[in-house]
């Protein structure tokens, strides 16, 4: 499967779980966090699908919880 394929396949896996969990922000955000999230992972010679969509939906809560007022976070 070529790089381009893998892109897009990990980042339709990952935007489909983050908007079925309802925990999509901004779209530009979301999708820029996601794209930093595989690219960097591609860089470290990263190709599986699964995990590159695993991590970037991890980078996005971590993005996300980092955005979050110190008095609304949760546990």
């Amino acid at each position: 499967m070529s790089i381009r394929c893998t892109v897009e396949s990990a980042f339709f896996i990952a935007w489909s779980f983050l908007e079925a969990s309802d925990e999509l922000g901004p779209p530009d955000e979301t999708a820029n966090v996601i794209l930093d999230a595989i690219e960097a992972q591609l860089r470290n010679g990263e190709r599986r699908q699964l995990m590159l969509a695993n991590r970037a939906i991890d980078a996005w809560r971590a993005h996300a919880g980092s955005r979050l007022p110190d008095r609304a976070r949760v546990g």
